[in-house]
């Protein structure tokens, strides 16, 4: 098993097209064509960290966060960051993080917190427009089953529980194949009429290579005809934060002893409680504050994040208790989350989730 086959499953949990512009997940050591030995599951990487893959003999290790955000003009171990990829390379270590594209994910970052809270009916906070596209191609009426499998196999056509969607509309196609073609139908320099069928399909942006290729390989014609457009559409699945409701109403101290205990949080800063019960909460993984708006918007009771500045505070204006538990608390549990998919798809392999609390943050309790 090689580093790559890891990050294929890794890039189809969490596209990286999905990740914010500052962000640098991927590959950061390595080739991904080293041979798998063990891997190590953490939220940060560390010096530390690379020292207990080390010892505990893994040669890839799967972070959240990305030990490089910006460029590295040298390597001469003035600080962390540059003695962790120097130590990283020269033990053979890959280092791959999995960072925003994750927490972009329904299935990532914040549907872990929200289950953690015990949160019901979930849905994305603030959702990302105009990551669909909408395909329309022809195709002889004798090869249509096959294209379409095609397309659906590479993921088009999937709408939220439904697989395989598309329209189909059936008319005649000319054209004349001139001395250089290799025609599939019909004759050089004559010209020819065929049945077709229009078929129209929607995918997300990041299968648009995998879904052309399956259009092409399908396709019986030599010159394939097809039209591309964005769809002005919001999705459903990526986005950042998450909110929901939880199963019946609890106080607001209550919730905060639940959030102090299931994220183990040695202090919980948070706005003036409004004396109400807590139905709906809001949350995001990391800092969040950048989507207090939107946690309003929805009528949450409680907004639930980390990393919240004095002034951000003030924002909350009596209408929403912001809740900052921190923000290794709050994304703690996403090794867990890697490791159990890691497993379920690689049961060979052992996916070992780090001993080591990289928190830079201590509470004098």
């Amino acid at each position: 098993m090689k580093v790559k086959e890891i990050i294929k499953i890794l890039e189809e949990l969490a596209p990286a097209q999905y990740q914010e512009s500052y962000d640098n997940a991927g590959l950061i050591t390595g080739s991904g064509q080293e041979e798998v030995k063990n891997v190590l599951v953490t939220l940060d990487c560390t010096e530390e960290i690379v020292e207990e893959a080390i010892q505990k003999d893994c040669n890839l290790i799967v972070a959240h966060h990305p030990i490089v955000f910006k460029g590295l003009k040298r390597l001469n171990g003035k600080d962390y960051v540059e003695r962790t990829v120097i130590k990283a390379i020269k033990n053979d270590i890959c280092i791959f993080a999995i960072h925003t594209n994750l927490d972009n994910m329904i299935h990532g970052v914040n549907k872990k917190i929200a289950d953690l809270i015990g949160l019901e009916n979930v849905k994305i906070l603030s959702p990302i427009r105009n990551n669909q596209l909408f395909l329309s191609t022809y195709v002889p009426v004798d090869a249509i089953d096959k294209v379409q499998n095609a397309l659906a196999t590479a993921g088009a056509g999937k709408i939220g529980n439904y697989d395989g969607c598309n329209f189909q509309l059936e008319g005649k196609g000319s054209f004349t194949p001139n001395e250089n073609a290799n025609p599939t139908i019909g004759f050089k320099g004559k010209q020819e009429s065929v049945k077709e069928i229009k078929i129209e399909v929607q995918f997300p942006t990041h299968l648009k290579g995998k879904v052309l290729t399956a259009l092409q390989s399908s396709h019986p014609y030599e010159e394939v005809v097809y039209q591309l457009q964005i769809l002005e559409s919001t999705s459903k699945d990526i986005g950042s934060g998450m909110y929901g409701t939880l199963p019946s109403p609890i106080s607001e101290t209550e919730l905060l002893q639940r959030l102090k205990t299931v994220f183990r949080a040695g202090v919980i800063k948070h706005t003036p409680l409004r004396n109400k019960m807590v139905s709906k909460v809001a949350l995001c993984g990391g800092a969040g504050s950048f989507l207090l708006r939107n946690a309003i918007g929805v009528n949450a009771d409680f907004f639930v994040s980390g990393d919240f500045k004095y002034h951000e505070f003030f924002d909350a204006e009596g209408k929403i208790v912001i809740a900052d538990i921190g923000h290794y608390e709050s994304e703690q549990f996403t090794s867990d989350l890697l490791v159990d998919h890691l497993s379920e798809q690689f049961p060979s392999i052992s996916f070992i989730k780090t001993a080591i609390n990289t928190n830079p943050v201590q509470c004098f309790v």
